[in-house]
């Protein structure tokens, strides 16, 4: 067998494998984007019999849907109809619960047991004490060394071993051909989705663990098929024999296209209805005293519609990475993370330096990090290192106990004590941009081209036509105790860290004078004088939202209390929203802080559409934290250039959110994160259940449901609505294969709100065709022509 066919045929089988994101950067991904270039249905049905997975949403989800009502009569009958079914839909419930498919036995429990021991013990990233030898040889060769000495293994001698990983899979497969091959490594791959999809990350990320510790998908099936091979595992895997599946995710299909349908008329029928009062009073508007701009994640949605309803404020919705394609470097602990989609090559790497006058509090500010850095690292091995183990435990317990004490009893207060100086550094030190450069004594400043693109297209794609004198950037992060999961609800479009840096970094390239003036001289762009830029942090568990003020100008100290008085109350009204009760504030410090809390917050949980157009579309509307929302304004984007950044950006990041709270829903054990109670963190990077197997490679079971029966998130495909000129986004469409691909596999669903035709909404559908979905009525129709 040649070389270059086991490259082809490890190509074409880990498309059933996506990427497993480490808990420190926690992205959420479409955990099936290998398929994205088939149909949905055939997707999930080769997903379904290649990891025994659950791919619609069970009985139990659609009979809950169905009696609160999500799940329009009509819409469903109809759609039963067309596919020759005539029974009532209760009929077809408990049809579908009759025939409910049960997973079966897990063949290859032992052999899995021991690749993930392996996998554990190769790819740990500093959790373990006492490390794996020979690890910088790589994973095929660090293994081979040491298998001779594994008791789960027959006993072997080095020299039977392979010295390569391509001699052992072509030893092994020698006698099969190239089409088996694949069915063979896709069957393998699957069967540990959870690793291979991490080993899939980490040759992908060229991390410095992967740089250091080498491992391939190529190097874990070598050793799998040589084990499976010495235990009398199964090497090919048996043919499935037919069976009732089909029927039921015939079944389970129309019921889910009927469900969205129905969430997609209740949308349409809420925006015309706005669009209609608001046409018909708009007016000049005033300029608000201040503008505000938010992440498009969900959780944006409430605390921007009771920012508006606190004072003169005007809100904004834009990707949380605030258009800088950057690294971060932490001044507390030295590391570098990325701040930037997953899909976005970082181009700058942001730190902080000294504002003019703070020098020596930096200096302060950073020995102290120092220090403290020390002192966790000292306690750490204190704690793990078997000498003095036992002795530290002992002499350190009650110490210990008064901290599990307060930390059980008095969260909210010992949260508030923790971040009473939230913003010390934000106060001391501006953030400062520089290239990418391997080569830490080296940082040069970025060209004025570069830093006059940035804020240009910031502006661009919002649409913005007049300035506040105040304008925010706001990005957001979360808070959360004794949380694996954590970064997953910090900014996904920063690679699952916090977004305050890019706020920060995006609001002084604004401020800066020579980027004003070349904005005025080559675009047109006028940003007053009486304009400035700060950034912000939303905390999405709390609603807090923490100014960054400490360069505004005295002209502005009025406007910047008044906002901060504002957002003190936008707090508590959000989190009564949120949280249902009257004392919300001190409930949300509980839950951010309470060491057993397993949801803190929900995340991105319920998110089902994803909207692009002016604010006015929206304002005043409860969308229930289930859109994401983008700014647009068509009237400033003739050509449609800033869309097209949006749909190849925005648009596609949100539909690998929405599809992996859909398979972390449908099927929490294969696709999502299991249930928090039981996790063991392995490696730094991941947890397993229990005391081993499968990393999880999803959310956890209590980040999208109320409890193990009673659904939480409703697990949707994505809907996306758009206001522009429906020929502007055929014509986007037409030239990205890549976009139209998505609508026409039904992994996004799209309408289109018309502003050339009324406002009339129109559904894509295959092949670039368009049906009018329009939820107005005639009489509407002819009140919105008189006010024209």
């Amino acid at each position: 067998m040649i070389h270059s066919t086991i490259k082809k045929s490890i190509a074409e089988a880990s498309k059933i494998i996506g990427k497993t994101w480490p808990l420190y950067s926690f992205v959420t991904s479409n955990p099936l984007a290998g398929y994205e270039q088939m149909p949905f249905e055939e997707a999930v049905a080769e997903a379904k019999t290649l990891l025994d997975a659950n791919v619609f949403p069970e009985t139990a989800v659609f009979e809950q849907a169905w009696s609160k009502g999500d799940i329009n009569k009509n819409i469903l009958v109809k759609l039963l109809q067309e596919n020759l079914l005539n029974e009532s839909p209760e009929f077809y419930l408990k049809q579908m619960e009759a025939v409910q498919t049960k997973k079966v036995a897990n063949k290859s429990h032992t052999l899995d047991t021991i690749m993930a021991k392996w996998l554990a013990a190769f790819m740990d990233e500093g959790l373990a004490e006492w490390e794996m030898p020979n690890k910088s040889e790589g994973f095929y060769n660090a293994w081979r060394k040491l298998a001779i000495y594994d008791t789960d293994l027959p006993k072997t001698l080095l020299s039977e071993i392979p010295t390569t990983s391509s001699e052992t899979l072509n030893t092994i497969l020698n006698d099969y051909t190239e089409a088996e091959i694949t069915t063979i490594f896709t069957h393998h791959l699957a069967a540990l989705p959870g690793w291979t999809g991490y080993i899939n990350y980490r040759s992908a990320s060229n991390s410095l663990w992967q740089e250091k510790y080498p491992v391939d998908l190529q190097d874990y099936l070598a050793v799998r098929l040589w084990i499976a091979q010495k235990t009398g595992s199964a090497i090919a895997p048996a043919t499935v024999s037919p069976s009732n599946a089909t029927d039921l995710s015939k079944l389970q299909s129309i019921w889910l296209k009927a469900w969205e349908q129905s969430w997609q008329n209740g949308l349409v029928q809420l925006l015309e209805n706005h669009q209609i009062t608001n046409h018909l009073s708009e007016t000049n508007k005033e300029v608000p005293e201040a503008q505000l701009v938010f992440c498009i994640d969900t959780r944006s949605e409430l605390i921007r519609r009771h920012i508006e309803q606190n004072g003169p404020y005007e809100t904004f919705g834009y990707a949380g990475f605030f258009g800088i394609a950057m690294d971060y470097k932490s001044v507390k602990d030295g590391t570098t993370r990325k701040s930037c989609p997953p899909i976005v090559n970082s181009a700058y790497e942001v730190s902080e330096t000294a504002q003019a006058d703070q020098s020596q509090k930096f200096v302060e500010y950073k020995e102290h990090n120092k220090q403290l850095k020390f002192k966790n690292y000292f306690l750490k091995r204190m704690k793990n290192m078997l000498p003095s183990a036992f002795g530290y435990v002992e002499g350190s317990g009650i110490f210990y106990g008064i901290s599990l004490l307060t930390k059980t009893l008095l969260p909210n207060y010992l949260y508030q004590k923790n971040n009473k100086n939230e913003g010390e550094l934000e106060s001391i030190a501006e953030p400062q941009i520089t290239n990418s450069c391997d080569h830490e004594d080296i940082a040069l400043d970025i060209p004025l081209e570069e830093k006059i693109a940035i804020v240009k297209s910031a502006f661009d794609l919002l649409g913005w036509e007049q300035f506040a004198p105040l304008i925010v950037f706001a990005g957001h992060g979360s808070h959360s105790a004794n949380n694996a999961f954590g970064s997953s609800l910090d900014c996904g479009a920063c690679a699952a860290s916090p977004g305050r840096h890019n706020a920060r970094m995006l609001a002084r390239l604004a401020n800066m004078k020579e980027v004003k003036q070349a904005l005025k001289m080559d675009f047109g762009i006028v940003i007053p004088a009486t304009t400035f830029f700060i950034g912000a942090e939303h905390n999405t568990t709390t609603d807090a939202i923490v100014l960054f003020d400490s360069k505004v100008p005295a002209s502005h100290k009025e406007v910047l209390q008044k906002l901060k008085t504002s957002l003190v109350a936008t707090q508590k009204s959000a989190t009564q929203e949120r949280l249902g009760v009257k004392d919300s504030v001190a409930l949300a410090h509980k839950k951010a802080n309470n060491w057993g809390e397993t949801r803190p917050e929900w995340g991105l949980a319920k998110n089902a559409g994803f909207i692009v157009g002016p604010r006015d579309l929206t304002k005043d509307k409860n969308l229930d934290g289930r859109c994401f929302l983008h700014s647009y304004n068509w009237k400033t984007d003739l050509e449609g250039k800033a869309l097209e950044g949006i749909m190849q950006g925005p648009m596609v990041v949100t539909q690998w959110i929405n599809n992996h709270y859909y398979f972390s829903t449908v099927d929490n054990e294969v696709f999502g994160g299991g249930s928090k109670i039981t996790h063991n963190v392995t490696g730094k990077f991941g947890v397993v259940q229990g005391n081993g197997g499968d990393i999880k490679m999803g959310l956890p079971l209590q980040s999208v449901k109320n409890s193990d029966e009673e659904m939480y998130h409703q697990p949707l495909r994505l809907s996306v609505m758009i206001q522009a000129p429906l020929s502007n986004v055929a014509t986007i469409l037409s030239r990205n294969p890549n976009l139209k691909n998505l609508l026409d596999n039904e992994w996004i669903y799209l309408m289109v709100m018309n502003p050339l035709e009324n406002d009339k909404v129109f559904k894509y559908h295959k092949d670039l065709n368009w049906v009018a979905v329009s939820q107005k009525s005639t009489a509407t129709e002819v009140l919105e022509e008189m006010s024209v």
